[in-house]
């Protein structure tokens, strides 16, 4: 699987939204690559749905999901139908046919071991430069947390703009943030020192 800081490879494959360059696709927006291991298969229709139904904060946030498995987009398209009956919604973004593996295959995105070709439940989170900034793997069995997902874009969007801060366990958008260790706080916020020590040092938003 694709490290941290890894460019992300460009590639062209068919798609629920036709022909797709990936790179045109993302443009200059941040990337969600989103894998799942096979069309009409009940975990995977609850996470697209849930998906679909936050199409609007993906927007919010100028970030484009990508999903990728390797079923056919014949069975794309017709899988793509029971989403909207579960979520009420379209699915606005693009579903890629990787019917060979060789996508899957590049990023590491095959589970190993098993007797049948399935896509892990794999998310990489891309900026606008098409590196990686965040990798999560998860089972085939459990079924991943769109609220940590997008709890993970804020933190990454938010140190990105702010090298000065990093964000600590279990933050949300609009609380207290940590001063990164070495790094000057910009601007007159107050700084809090709970441990007396200058290593932990929160800083307010």
């Amino acid at each position: 699987m694709l490290n941290l800081g890894e460019t992300f490879p460009n590639f062209t494959a068919p798609s629920t939204l036709g022909s797709l360059d990936f790179y045109e696709y993302l443009g200059s927006s941040w990337g969600l690559v989103f894998s799942h291991p096979a069309d009409f298969t009940p975990v995977c229709t609850t996470e697209l749905a849930k998906m679909a139904q936050m199409a609007k904060e993906f927007d919010k946030r100028n970030v484009k999901p990508i999903c990728i498995s390797v079923d056919s987009v014949h069975d794309h398209e017709e899988w793509v139908g029971d989403i909207k009956k579960v979520s009420g919604c379209q699915v606005p973004f693009p579903l890629v046919g990787d019917e060979n593996g060789e996508i899957s295959s590049k990023i590491g995105l095959l589970e190993a071991g098993v007797d049948k070709r399935i896509t892990v439940r794999g998310v990489f989170v891309l900026d606008p430069q098409k590196k990686v900034k965040a990798v999560i793997c998860y089972p085939t069995s459990t079924g991943r947390n769109m609220d940590e997902i997008l709890r993970l874009i804020d933190s990454l969007q938010l140190t990105v703009s702010r090298p000065d801060i990093v964000t600590p366990v279990n933050w949300k958008d609009g609380d207290d943030l940590i001063v990164k260790p070495g790094a000057n706080v910009k601007g007159s916020t107050t700084v809090e020192l709970p441990s007396g020590k200058e290593y932990l040092r929160y800083v307010k938003p």
